[in-house]
């Protein structure tokens, strides 16, 4: 397992969208990892979109110095009548998206052999069998996916997800696995910002003493700027909180060599509903115009935009 700071990269800008089809272009991409390169060399990608595909080219095309974790999006392949927020299909819908599952997992593979010297892991789904999901998939399903890929490739294979599943249903996936990734998130339990590094350790914790043996990388951890109070409590949601956690967060995963992926580089503003303070769209530690938010004005004071005084004449 490689070592290094590492991000959940995500680098849909305004009016671009996954769901639209509407992706970033190369030159757009390569602003990113210019930016991104100065403090990670480690990047979560999440699906095997063109967007991916466009990502894993700039890389190898301008010699960058990332590896990758590459995901493959896996969506419904069955109800999921808990999910608050629609998971819920026809047969029909879900015939639909088994078969697209299947070309996404061929995609993953293909794009792992292609470029063997930048992914140096696949994630086989994300958050697909957790109780709130409106992407469930069983885990006989994830397990014969993981399987697949394994057959065809040589990166390390995992799945990732909230803390929670790891710690009762995916016990024979995790057989199945080279490593565990999990997603924590203090903020989206009401967490006070207090509290929120020891509720991370503690739920690290509660799946590391089930599997002694079986590593583990914190594939999403973060801490939201905004919201409508959906979710979490507004309040919590600011900018001065995100850099008290980012920093707890990293000085504890660096003192126990413990691999993080921060959630995430950009915000997204493609994500969750219209409302402007959908928290969903506020988690980067960049706004989507580019700008570093607290946590990274002192990394980055190059990109913080000028005031009237400091403007050039």
């Amino acid at each position: 397992m490689p070592t290094g700071n590492a991000i959940c990269y995500s680098g849909y800008r305004a009016g671009q969208s996954p769901n639209d089809r509407i992706y970033p272009s190369c030159d757009e991409i390569l602003e990113d990892l210019l930016i991104l390169q100065k403090h990670w060399r480690l990047l979560r990608l999440y699906d095997c979109s063109l967007h991916a595909e466009r990502v894993l080219q700039v890389i190898e095309a301008h010699s960058l110095p990332f590896q990758v974790m590459l995901g493959a999006y896996l969506g419904a392949e069955m109800n999921n009548f808990g999910c608050p927020w629609g998971g819920s299909f026809s047969e029909e819908q879900l015939q639909a998206s088994t078969r697209e599952n299947e070309a996404e997992v061929g995609r993953l593979i293909a794009l792992a052999n292609r470029y063997p010297g930048t992914v140096f892991s696949v994630a086989v789904g994300n958050e697909a069998t957790v109780d709130w999901t409106d992407h469930f998939v069983p885990v006989h399903r994830m397990i014969e996916h993981v399987r697949r890929v394994k057959a065809a490739v040589s990166q390390p294979v995992t799945f990732c997800e909230n803390y929670v599943p790891w710690q009762h249903k995916l016990r024979d996936l995790v057989a199945e696995l080279d490593f565990i990734s999990l997603h924590t998130y203090p903020v989206w339990e009401y967490k006070h910002i207090h509290e929120a590094l020891d509720y991370t350790k503690d739920n690290v914790a509660s799946v590391a003493r089930l599997y002694p043996d079986k590593p583990l990388v914190i594939t999403e951890a973060g801490w939201c700027t905004n919201s409508n109070g959906r979710g979490m409590h507004a309040e919590h949601a600011v900018q001065a909180l995100q850099a008290i956690y980012y920093q707890d967060l990293m000085a504890w995963t660096q003192a126990e060599g413990l691999l993080c992926f921060v959630f995430e580089a950009f915000d997204e503003p493609w994500k969750g509903s219209p409302d402007p303070l959908e928290p969903e769209k506020h988690w980067g530690l960049f706004t989507v115009d580019r700008r570093p938010k607290l946590v990274m004005q002192s990394l980055y004071p190059e990109r913080m935009p000028q005031t009237p005084a400091e403007s050039p004449s």
